[in-house]
């Protein structure tokens, strides 16, 4: 079983340095020489900004506030209201003769987000869609770089933003910091090197409408709307494009029962998305996605490893098994996890010196920089564990419906 443990300890050493890598060459070929200078547009089009809402009275009022003041010359925001049982349909239509901009969308019975999100699109009045959480809200200037991209690409059919946290005074909220900047920024850098996203940030995406109804619009079944439309986007050849000066700032759960639940969900979406284009990467001209499926299926069964792994090691710990599978733990030995905690030290610090250029302060969090990738691997294990089977046993084209998440309210 060594070469079990091998692999166990190398994949995740390898993608390290992949990220860092690739990181490296995003910014040195991707980044457009703006600085972080506001881009002039040679036009300015008008832009809906959907915000889909399930019982979201704790946050609706300050989201809608805050993306009122956006330094944009014509936009519009449409909250849809996806059959709300609180005081969320009340508070916007309280809202709404203070804000101009703002118009409401109604559906009587919870549909889902990528239901709610068809519903605003539908009622939009431009060709491009801003779509955020209802509990985030975007820097001033976000506007301009999302459409820097759709203006002077025509290709481009979708631009993610760059997710920061706002709720960091908790344990979990420290921690995810690490994560969104050591992680998640470094897997989209990367991945935009590779020619293929496997997924925009759902809480912050930009859409061509041309591009959604070229593809079918977002699918109601699939418990992440986002990452499938990534993938039909992409499939349809598409360009999605990864904007790290788009800064949208989110919260976070702050409970270990409520950030369970969304990794779950993150890796059962993945999973469904596994499995729903399986066919469609046997087809020569989809290329370009082979890199990007092909690590995550090698990251669905490096899952399963650790588990049947750890399994092992336990039962050694009251039986004598054959000596192919004899081993007391799974943890690295001697120098070797020494080097594993050193290249986590590297990532953290390359990715702290990247995430300086779009946002101050973050110093103070090097430590969560410097542990966060052990523990990403093995919180993303136990979701796949958990979220694939349940990808698997789901009933097809049944509407996947939302309850609102922890946010840390």
């Amino acid at each position: 079983m060594q070469w079990l443990l091998s692999f166990l300890y190398h994949y995740p050493l390898f993608m390290a340095f992949v990220w860092i890598l690739g990181s490296f060459a995003y910014r040195r070929r991707r980044i457009p020489d703006l600085e972080n200078n506001r881009p002039v547009l040679n036009e300015y089009p008008r832009v809906s900004v959907l915000i889909p809402c399930h019982n979201e009275a704790a946050c609706i009022a300050e989201t809608v506030d805050r993306m009122s003041r956006l330094d944009y010359p014509d936009y519009e925001i449409i909250c849809i209201d996806d059959g709300s049982t609180d005081r969320t349909l009340a508070i916007l239509d309280e809202l709404q003769p203070r804000y101009s901009r703002l118009r409401i969308v109604t559906l009587e019975s919870n549909r889902g987000k990528a239901t709610a999100l068809r519903a605003g699109l539908l009622a939009s009045k431009s060709e491009f869609l801003v779509c955020i959480d209802a509990d985030s809200y975007l820097s001033p200037g976000s506007l301009h770089w999302f459409l820097w991209h759709f203006v002077n690409f025509p290709r481009v059919g979708a631009v993610t933003g760059n997710p920061r946290i706002r709720n960091r005074t908790s344990l979990l909220g420290k921690i995810q910091v690490g994560e969104y900047s050591t992680i998640i920024g470094m897997i989209k850098r990367t991945q935009r090197m590779l020619g293929k996203v496997f997924t925009i940030s759902g809480v912050a995406a930009a859409f061509r409408k041309r591009a959604l109804l070229d593809v079918g619009l977002w699918s109601p079944d699939m418990v992440t709307e986002d990452i499938d439309i990534s993938w039909k986007l992409q499939e349809h050849f598409w360009d999605i494009r990864f904007e790290e000066r788009v800064l949208c700032w989110i919260r976070t759960p702050e409970h270990v029962p409520g950030l369970w639940r969304q990794r779950v969900r993150w890796a059962q979406g993945g999973a469904e998305v596994m499995l729903k284009y399986s066919r469609s990467m046997l087809d020569i001209r989809q290329r370009r996605f082979w890199p990007v499926y092909l690590e995550y299926v090698v990251s669905v069964f490096w899952a399963y490893a650790f588990l049947f792994s750890a399994v092992l090691a336990v039962l050694n710990v009251f039986f004598d098994l054959p000596a192919p599978y004899s081993y007391a733990t799974i943890v690295p030995p001697e120098w070797t996890g020494t080097f594993l905690a050193l290249v986590c030290l590297l990532q953290g610090a390359i990715a702290l010196s990247f995430e300086r250029t779009v946002e101050g302060g973050l110093k103070k969090y090097t430590f969560w920089f410097i542990w966060y990738p052990l523990v990403y691997w093995l919180l993303s294990a136990a979701a796949t564990i958990v979220g694939l089977p349940k990808a698997i046993l789901k009933p097809r084209g049944r509407h996947a419906v939302w309850t609102s998440p922890d946010r840390g309210l």
